[in-house]
C-alpha cells in the first residue's frame, strides 16, 4: 500500500509540481474512499485551479479541478462570498475561503442542475478538490471561445433558454462568457460556477448585467442580431 501511495505522489511531481502535501492526501483520500481510481493527465494548469482527466468509480472519465492552495487569491474569492447570504458566517483565513469556494461550486453545480442546465454533474467536494463530470468523454470539449458554432444563432438561442433556466431558479452565473461555455455536440455546457450567486446576493444584479454583456458581445460578434437590452428582454420577461 505504502508503494502504491508513493507511485501517485511521484506521479504528481511530474505535473508541473503542482501539487502541495495537504492536496496530495486529499487526492489519495478522496481515491481510497472510491471516488477516484486515478488521474491521468493535466486537461488545464491555470493560476488558481488545475483541472486533470481522472478515472471515476465507474471507470468513467471525471474532470478533477483542484484550486491551488497557495496561489488562490482568496481575498477576491471572500469579497465575492462576503454578500452571499449562505457564506456569511465565513471567516477571512485563506484555507477556509478556498474550503468554502469549492463548496459552493459544488452546490452551485447542484442547483443549475436540478434546475435543467447543461453543466457538470459534481460527485464529490472535498476540501480544495472537485471531482465533476467530463464534458465531451474521450475527447474533452472546447470552450466557446476555441471553437465556434457551426449555427450561432441556434446556439445563442440555446445559452439564452439556459440563461432564462437560470434566472427562475434565482441562481446568477457571474462570470458568463465565451471562457465558460463548453461547446458539446453543437450544444452550450455552463462551467466554473465558483462564482455564481443566488439572488439573495445584493449584488446579483451587478453581475447579472456583467453576463448578459458578455453574451450580447459575443454572439454580436458572430453576426446574431442582439443587444444588452434585447438579451435582458428574452431572459426576464414570461
Amino acid at each position: 500500500m505504502a508503494k502504491k501511495t508513493s507511485g501517485h505522489r511521484d506521479a504528481f511531481k511530474t505535473w508541473g509540481d503542482v501539487f502541495d502535501d495537504f492536496t496530495s492526501q486529499t487526492v489519495l483520500k478522496l481515491m481510497g474512499q472510491g471516488y477516484l481510481k486515478g488521474l491521468i493527465s493535466p486537461l488545464k494548469i491555470g493560476k488558481e485551479a488545475n483541472i486533470f482527466i481522472g478515472r471515476g468509480e465507474q471507470d468513467q472519465l471525471v474532470a478533477v479541478k483542484i484550486y491551488r492552495l497557495s496561489t488562490c487569491d482568496f481575498n477576491r474569492m471572500y469579497e465575492y462570498m462576503k454578500a452571499d447570504p449562505r457564506f456569511g458566517t465565513l471567516v477571512k483565513k485563506r484555507r477556509k475561503v478556498i474550503f468554502a469556494w469549492t463548496q459552493r461550486e459544488f452546490r452551485n453545480l447542484m442547483i443549475a442542475r436540478d434546475a435543467g442546465i447543461r453543466c457538470p454533474v459534481p460527485h464529490v467536494g472535498r476540501n480544495n478538490v472537485l471531482v465533476m463530470d467530463m464534458i465531451g468523454g474521450d475527447t474533452p470539449a472546447q470552450q466557446l471561445k476555441q471553437q465556434e458554432p457551426a449555427d450561432p444563432q441556434k446556439f445563442f438561442n440555446q445559452v439564452v433558454q439556459m440563461m432564462r433556466k437560470l434566472h427562475k431558479a434565482k441562481l446568477v452565473h457571474a462570470d458568463l462568457s465565451e471562457y465558460n461555455i463548453l461547446i458539446d455536440d453543437e450544444a452550450p455546457v455552463f462551467i466554473d460556477m465558483s462564482q455564481s450567486t443566488t439572488h439573495d446576493n445584493p449584488n446579483w444584479r451587478m453581475y447579472f448585467d456583467r453576463d448578459i454583456h458578455n453574451i450580447a458581445r459575443y454572439f454580436g460578434k458572430l453576426g446574431v442580431k442582439v443587444t444588452d437590452e434585447s438579451l435582458k428582454e428574452l431572459i426576464t420577461n414570461d
